[in-house]
């Protein structure tokens, strides 16, 4: 298991929804970031979305990460059969064990039989390019549902990567997400949070935390995946809330990734 940064640990830096920055960290930023903290890998999801840049930036990216030592995994967002095709080649190009990927996008949220028949298409290609398909637990999709679609492809070539904060929109914690799903985990997100009741007491906020300073059993969690004994890397995202101007709140994120990296260095020495 390797620490790694993903695109989500800069999420305000790169550009929130409605929250752009005035210069928007890059892919290329992105990777020297991770380098100054010492890390070799980053996951780079669909906040920066890779099929937008030019082969010739592509191409230097993917030079810098070779010059750096460093790995790259690749993110994208919707399992539409052209777009995933895109991505598994950019997966190859990055030499990036894994696909990840959130199956719902603008406009299009596939049910359980359309995301098995897709994927079951690209099983082939899949393999053929040593790339295992990582199908990201989100809100609309219970665990019990990603188990389902796990069994029906039943296939190596596709598992979940599971986030330690997203199921809670389906109200599932992370206790019943990682039993449910650990056995298919093949790329771990971990993000700490903390719930607490708003000032009223009439409610609650869910919100995040540096790694290892909120309610998140860290070690519990490492020592879970481990048991299960499947390949996959360990990549750190982060949910800072917003604050007075988006200036602090990336300099807020910038600080909680550096205190979560610390932290998981205890844990996870590559």
């Amino acid at each position: 298991m390797k620490l790694g940064i993903g695109s989500y640990a800069y999420a305000w830096a790169i550009g929130a929804p409605g929250h752009p920055p005035a210069a928007p960290m890059t892919a290329m930023d992105l990777i020297e970031r991770a380098a100054a903290l010492g890390v070799g890998l980053v996951q780079i999801c669909d906040n920066v979305p890779l099929h937008r840049m030019s082969a010739a930036e592509l191409d230097a990216l993917h030079a810098r990460t070779r010059s750096l030592g460093a790995d790259v995994e690749v993110g994208t967002l919707g399992i539409a059969s052209d777009h995933l095709s895109t991505y598994l080649r950019l997966a190859e190009r990055f030499e990036s064990p894994i696909l990840r990927v959130v199956v719902d996008s603008p406009g299009h949220q596939p049910d359980e039989d359309e995301i098995v028949d897709t994927i079951a298409v690209l099983l082939p290609d899949l393999r053929a390019a040593g790339v295992t398909l990582a199908v990201e637990n989100h809100e609309r999709f219970k665990a019990q549902d990603l188990v389902r679609i796990m069994e029906r492809l039943d296939s190596d070539q596709v598992g979940i990567c599971l986030d330690t904060v997203n199921s809670f929109g389906a109200l599932e914690g992370p206790d019943l997400v990682v039993a449910a799903l650990g056995p298919y985990t093949v790329s771990l997100h971990i993000k700490d949070f903390h719930i607490g009741r708003v000032p009223s007491r009439m409610g609650f906020v869910l919100e995040g935390r540096p790694v290892g300073r909120g309610q998140l059993d860290v070690p519990w969690l490492l020592t879970q995946m481990r048991r299960h004994g499947r390949e996959m890397n360990a990549i750190l995202e982060l949910w800072p809330p917003l604050q007075s101007t988006l200036e602090e709140t990336i300099a807020l994120e910038d600080d909680w990734a550096r205190q979560s990296v610390a932290y998981l260095r205890t844990l996870i020495a590559d």
